[in-house]
């Protein structure tokens, strides 16, 4: 199979990357900076791509089977205005390119899977989500929004779609986890904002496993949720860290301190509670290899 992944260079595209290479398929990537990506996987067919001005282009294209769309400007930084619009424009404005790009080509691809995320929902509180509750109305729900609609197209041209609503992805190299690491470690880690809401987390092999699965499955189109079995709240998740890394975890942080590195809409996204359940993949046969997050966490840092 010959897969085509915007956003190769990133965390999770790397990382899919690295399983598409194991299995032996090929794998073109898209980049800003093909000769940087190149040098940290150069098994990858690299070409350039400004995912917010331009199509990719046709070299890229050529004997394509499906492709994996991860690119995306990262969310943890202060919404400004001018923050907003590039988190928008590099998911919607890069799906749009991309799918037109995908529809335009001759042969088209058999299948796009499209990332999007568990932020969709908006804070859900308590209550279970999963792929049939409707959208929240916060900034990061209507990204996710205007995010998923541009994917549509491909639908419509024949691609079967499906759109991976993923949630905190845990990784020792990057994303959150990578942030706790160091307080957990000196013992000052604790829950953030009391701990009571809820986390949509996966590790990071069941988020490869759960967009190779989509690939090359058949079946599935429309929406899933990549998000473990299990979803716990932020104050669990946090002894389960501490419990892995065999250190204290019950200093608690105030949201003030979010909010006074990141603004006080960065603050509330980051303490959204979605307690998302991934119930199309797993009803459609998806076993997950890390369903509780403390066998998640010892095999990530223990």
């Amino acid at each position: 199979m010959r897969v085509l992944i915007t956003g190769a260079s990133g965390l999770i595209g790397s990382a899919v990357c690295d399983a598409l290479l194991a299995r032996g398929d090929e794998v073109v990537g898209l980049s800003r900076d093909p000769a940087r990506a190149a040098k940290t996987n150069p098994t990858v067919s690299w070409h350039a791509w400004d995912p917010t001005s331009e199509r990719p282009p046709a070299a890229a294209l050529e004997g394509v089977d499906g492709v994996v769309h991860l690119a995306g400007e990262e969310i943890n930084q202060r919404l400004t205005p001018e923050a907003k619009a590039r988190i928008l424009a590099s998911r919607e404005r890069s799906t749009k390119n991309l799918v037109d790009a995908l529809t335009a080509n001759t042969p088209q691809p058999r299948v796009l899977v499209s990332q999007s995320a568990t932020g969709y929902y908006g804070d859900r509180g308590q209550s279970v989500v999963d792929e049939s509750t409707p959208a929240g109305s916060d900034f990061l729900a209507d990204v996710c929004v205007k995010w998923e609609a541009a994917a549509q197209p491909a639908t419509d041209a024949g691609i079967r779609l499906a759109t991976t609503r993923t949630g905190l992805v845990l990784d020792p190299e990057g994303g959150l986890l990578k942030q706790l690491l160091l307080p957990f470690r000196l013992g000052v880690g604790g829950p953030l904002a009391g701990g009571g809401w809820y986390m949509p987390w996966i590790h990071r092999d069941d988020e490869v496993g759960l967009i190779l699965w989509a690939l090359d499955t058949d079946a599935a189109s429309g929406t899933f949720n990549l998000a473990a079995p299990n979803p716990v709240t932020n104050r669990d998740f946090s002894k389960a860290l501490g419990k892995a890394l065999h250190r204290p975890s019950f200093a608690p942080v105030p949201k003030l301190a979010v909010a006074a590195l990141r603004g006080r809409e960065m603050a509330d996204a980051a303490t959204t509670s979605i307690r998302a359940l991934p119930r199309r993949a797993q009803d459609a046969g998806y076993a997950f290899r890390h369903p509780e997050v403390a066998g998640a966490l010892i095999d990530l840092v223990g």
